[in-house]
């Protein structure tokens, strides 16, 4: 195995290793040790197999290391994802890009199933690693029924 360099989602830390997964390949690398890093962080950088074996690997450099968070606002989504979200069936999903860094995500749901689907965004791993390949830091979760608006901040 090679040294491979990018973006990796830290999904698991403790005291004695950590399990990072690449946001663009999915593959994941468990550390042999752990370089004082924590679950939830993106690390863009170098990570380098262990030998003899190669069944581990090595943190060799930090590029960029950034804490991700997932928040859910009090606020509804807003006018513009009003309006895509009425362009859409349910079950939909609308990506724009924002002004600056990160993107939108508008999806329709059955209004019954808004709370659930609020719970989903936030409990899945792969909330996570899309802030970390758009390059931020916050995701920000708005809903009311039958609309939930995923937003990618800095």
């Amino acid at each position: 195995m090679d040294e491979t360099h990018g973006t990796f989602l830290v999904t698991h830390a403790d005291a004695d290793s950590a399990v990072l997964r690449d946001v663009e390949t999915g593959q994941v690398h468990t550390l042999s040790g752990n370089p004082d890093l924590a679950e939830g962080e993106a690390i863009a950088g170098e990570l380098a197999p262990e030998p003899p074996v190669e069944a581990t690997w090595e943190l060799r450099e930090i590029d960029e290391r950034r804490s991700l968070s997932v928040e859910e606002s009090e606020e509804p989504p807003t006018s513009q994802e009003r309006e895509i979200a009425a362009g859409q069936g349910v079950g939909e999903v609308t990506r724009t890009e924002r002004a600056g860094i990160g993107e939108i995500h508008v999806l329709t749901v059955p209004p019954e199933r808004t709370e659930e689907a609020v719970a989903e965004i936030r409990a899945d791993e792969e909330t996570l690693a899309r802030a970390a390949r758009y390059g931020v830091e916050r995701v920000e979760i708005r809903a009311e029924a039958g609309i939930v608006s995923v937003r990618y901040l800095p």
